[in-house]
Order: C-alpha cells, then sequence, then structure tokens
C-alpha cells in the first residue's frame, strides 16, 4: 500500500518550492516494470493533491518520479546552488537576496551557472572582485546577451582585457548594448590597433558612452574622417577621441587647423599626431590662441601654424600667466617680430615651462655673467629650456671643476649655448677623453666649444684614431669633427692607400 502525506509547504524568498514526502515501497519493487500496477484509482487519488500543491505558481527546483511522471520540489538542487555560491564567498542570506533580484538563476541549470563563473574567472574575476560583481549584476548568471561577448573576451581577445576593464564592462545596465562590443572592438583591430593595445584604448574612453552612443557606423565615419591625418594612429594615441562627436566636435576642429596649415593635410596630420589632445579643445579656444600671438607678438597665421607645428602644446598654455609676460620678456630683450618668431621656433619650451623653473635658470644665468634684457641672455635661455635646472647646475659645475672660471663658461655658450644643455655625465666623458687621451688642453673649447656636442664614440673616438694614423695628435679639432662623413672616408681611404 501507498501511503502519501504532505508534510510542509514552506516558504522562502525566492518563490519557495512545496516540500513533498512520499512513503512508497522500495524502489526496486515500486519502479520495476508490472510489480507495480498503477491503478486507475491511485492516479486519481494523486493527481488532484500534486495539481493542488503545484498549481500556486511557484517555482523550484523539482525531479519527477520515473514511474509518475509528476514534477516534485528537488530540495538537494537548492542545497547544490547554495553550495555553488558558498564556494564563491556568499553566505546562504546572500545567495537568497541575489535569487529574489534575478530569480532567473533558480530555472538555470547549474551546470551552466557554473560555466558562467568559470569564464568570469579565466578573466581574472575572482575573489571579492567575482563577488561583487554577481552581487551588484546578478543577471550576469543567466544572460544570453552575455554569452558571445565572454566568448569573445576569452577566445578572441585571449583575455587581456585588465580585469578592472571586464568589469566595468559587464556592469552595464542594459546587457542588449553588448551585442555590438563585439563588432566595435573588431573594428578597431581591423583598422589596426593592436590586440595587446586594445585593453588601454577601452581603458581611456567613457566606455558606457562607447557603448549606449556609438554606433558601428559612427565609429567607422570617424576613422575614416580621420584617415588623411593619422587615422586610427591619432586614436591610439588619445582614444577618448572615440567619444567625441564628428558632426559637432571633430570635423569644426580639424577644419580650423587645416585652415591655419593652408589646407595642408600633412602638416595638419603632424600637428595631430603629435598632440592628439588639441582635438579636446574648442575652435574657439584655439582661435583665441591665434589671436592673441597674432595681435601681441605680431606674428602672421602662418608663423602662428609653424610655432604649432614645432609645439602644439602651446595651446594648452595660458596666455595672462605665461604667454603675455613671456613674449614681454623677449620684446624687453629687443626682439622684433620676426625675431620673436625665429626664436619661438627654436625654443618653443620658453612659452610653456614654469616660472619657477625658468627663474632657477635665469638665475644661474646671470650668475655666469649674462646681462638682462639682452638678446644673448635670451638666446641663452631658449638653449637651457631643453635641460632641466638640476643638470645645467652640474654641468656649470662640471666646467668650473675643470679649470674653467665663469668668463670662459659665458664665453663658450655664448658661442654655442647648447654647451650648457647638454646631459653632464656625457659632458664629463668627453672631457676626460679630450684630456686624457687625446693630451689637449681644456681651453680648446673655447675655441670649439661645440666639440661636446658630438658623439663620443661614432664620431671624436673614430675619427681622432683614423687621424691618429696619419698626422700625429696636433690636429684643429674643428677640422676633425666639422668635415663630412664621405669627405672623411675618402680622406681615410687615400691615407690607407698611401701607406700601402
Amino acid at each position: 500500500m501507498v501511503i502519501l502525506s504532505l508534510i510542509s509547504c514552506s516558504v522562502s524568498i525566492f518563490s519557495p518550492p512545496i516540500s513533498l514526502r512520499l512513503h512508497l515501497p522500495p524502489v526496486t519493487s515500486l519502479c520495476s516494470h508490472g510489480a507495480f500496477p498503477a491503478s486507475s484509482t491511485f492516479r486519481s487519488e494523486l493527481q488532484p493533491l500534486l495539481v493542488s500543491c503545484l498549481d500556486r505558481r511557484e517555482t523550484g527546483l523539482i525531479f519527477r518520479c520515473n514511474c509518475l511522471s509528476s514534477p516534485i520540489v528537488a530540495g538537494s538542487q537548492m542545497e547544490s546552488l547554495l553550495s555553488l555560491f558558498r564556494d564563491i564567498g556568499f553566505r546562504e542570506e546572500e545567495t537568497e537576496l541575489i535569487l529574489t533580484k534575478n530569480p532567473d538563476v533558480k530555472s538555470t541549470s547549474l551546470d551552466k551557472i557554473g560555466a558562467r563563473i568559470a569564464s568570469l574567472q579565466s578573466l581574472k574575476i575572482d575573489g571579492f572582485a567575482l563577488q561583487g560583481l554577481i552581487a551588484k549584476c546578478p543577471n550576469l548568471l543567466t544572460s544570453e546577451e552575455l554569452d558571445l561577448v565572454i566568448s569573445f573576451l576569452v577566445d578572441e581577445l585571449e583575455g587581456r582585457l585588465e580585469p578592472e576593464l571586464v568589469e566595468r564592462l559587464l556592469s552595464v545596465v542594459d546587457t542588449s548594448f553588448l551585442l555590438s562590443f563585439n563588432q566595435k572592438v573588431r573594428l578597431l583591430i581591423h583598422h589596426g590597433i593592436p590586440k595587446d593595445k586594445i585593453s588601454y584604448v577601452l581603458n581611456k574612453v567613457y566606455l558606457n558612452k562607447l557603448l549606449y552612443q556609438k554606433s558601428v557606423e559612427d565609429i567607422e565615419r570617424l576613422i575614416s574622417f580621420l584617415e588623411p591625418f593619422g587615422g586610427i594612429g591619432i586614436i591610439a594615441k588619445r582614444p577618448v577621441i572615440l567619444n567625441s562627436d564628428l558632426d559637432t566636435q571633430l570635423i569644426p576642429r580639424v577644419d580650423f587647423i587645416r585652415n591655419l596649415s593652408g589646407e595642408d593635410d600633412f602638416a595638419t596630420g603632424a600637428v595631430l599626431r603629435r598632440l592628439p589632445a588639441i582635438l579636446s579643445y574648442s575652435v574657439e579656444h584655439i582661435n583665441g590662441h591665434v589671436e592673441f600671438l597674432k595681435s601681441f607678438a605680431g606674428l602672421t597665421s602662418e608663423q602662428v601654424f609653424k610655432i604649432f607645428h614645432v609645439f602644439p602644446n602651446v595651446i594648452s598654455t595660458s596666455k595672462e600667466r605665461k604667454l603675455r609676460p613671456r613674449i614681454e620678456f623677449l620684446k624687453e630683450c629687443g626682439f622684433d617680430s620676426p625675431g620673436m618668431f625665429k626664436f619661438l621656433s627654436k625654443a618653443p619650451l620658453f612659452l610653456a615651462l614654469s616660472e619657477d623653473n625658468l627663474s632657477h635658470k635665469l638665475g644661474f644665468l646671470v650668475k655666469i655673467g649674462y646681462k638682462h634684457r639682452t638678446k644673448e641672455l635670451a638666446f641663452a635661455m631658449g638653449a637651457v629650456t631643453r635641460t632641466s635646472s638640476d643638470n645645467m647646475q652640474r654641468v656649470i659645475g662640471l666646467y668650473l671643476s675643470y679649470g674653467l672660471s665663469f668668463e670662459d663658461i659665458l664665453a663658450m655658450s655664448t658661442k654655442h649655448p647648447q654647451v650648457l644643455q647638454y646631459n653632464h655625465s656625457s659632458l664629463e666623458e668627453k672631457l676626460e677623453y679630450l684630456i686624457e687621451y687625446m693630451g689637449r688642453e681644456v681651453e680648446e673649447l673655447l675655441a670649439f666649444p661645440a666639440f661636446l656636442g658630438y658623439k663620443l664614440d661614432s664620431r671624436i673616438k673614430h675619427r681622432y684614431e683614423e687621424k691618429l694614423k696619419s698626422r700625429g695628435e696636433n690636429m684643429s679639432l674643428n677640422k676633425l669633427l666639422t668635415v663630412s662623413a664621405e669627405r672623411f672616408s675618402k680622406a681615410a681611404d687615400n691615407i690607407e692607400v698611401i701607406c700601402l
């Protein structure tokens, strides 16, 4: 005889199953074909009870008795689900809260949930990061849209994206927008972004804006527009450009710079490649700097662009705090507009360095012997913009340690201003070679300070050793180093022929 008793109908926070217990004869006798007479009386008594219990639209994990083919709640599967979440680090109450936020988890197979978690872990999302992501977005475990995205991240991108970036990507509110993610990334790779750089690019953009507001066609148009000026290379250096609006932002800004260049696409591209961030500035901002340099420094539009071409960062320099006082300084030193253009073309950093930086260097120059409000002082200032104050101080100290006076240093730098900007370690090697190996006096540098600008191994040593074979040690430093490589090579060949 079969006895059926309803033990409990417990309620839990995740649309709980109804718990039933069947008191049945041993399974072997019950389920053996022919051993159990499935009478119509038994079926008619059991069916209403099951229907009345299960027709309450309460979902849960269920199993079916093979012999009756009827759904019965499987508490063991719920335990498996709790165990799975427990392994990740969730407490039972936290798991129940997740199931409340996303009831679909309960109707998804444990194998699929486990596979999804394993995929996330393969993307280096584990521990607290994995817990936080699932707690914030439990639909990650069930969303069909994520299958293709996660497969793309794991298989095509080979897990190259940084875990933090993957978290940002998978945390989007509407996962349907992720469907275009694969296409957008493939487009960037197709146009030349290396796979190992794609994480950097995506990290620098506003990801939500790229997903929600930019279609694949929008990105294609943007890349195509920039193609004549450097295209994907500009985007690789400044990925946030992808978030810009092509029609209202990029086109007007590029057109302004291009018009300033005289419609020279190559020169325009050079500016954009050197400073892609220039595309972040409005036309009004760029034009403000152009007009200031034209009116206050007396430059032409062509000259302004040439300065931009050499040093586009001038566009980010404050007009009042830096440009105005620096141009006034040049005027006080006796520069007219043509002279100012020539100076700024060679030393554009003069416009951008901090006041503190320039003040330190100005102090060193005055100590050496430079006079205020002179072109010589300005030229020296232009030269030392390319070095640090610390290196400049070390260079002056090095010259003094080799017996040169301030007057000597002034004479050398007036003749060849670069002697104050060279790396002090490199200078020390050249001075040591000049004195110890070539047997020269340090005072010879007063006549030819440019000696210090040549490379030690490939120029100075090589030529000195070649000439030493034929002419001995007494030779002009100027003639030794300034002759072209071609003439020097021919002269060396002639010497070898004579020796033979």
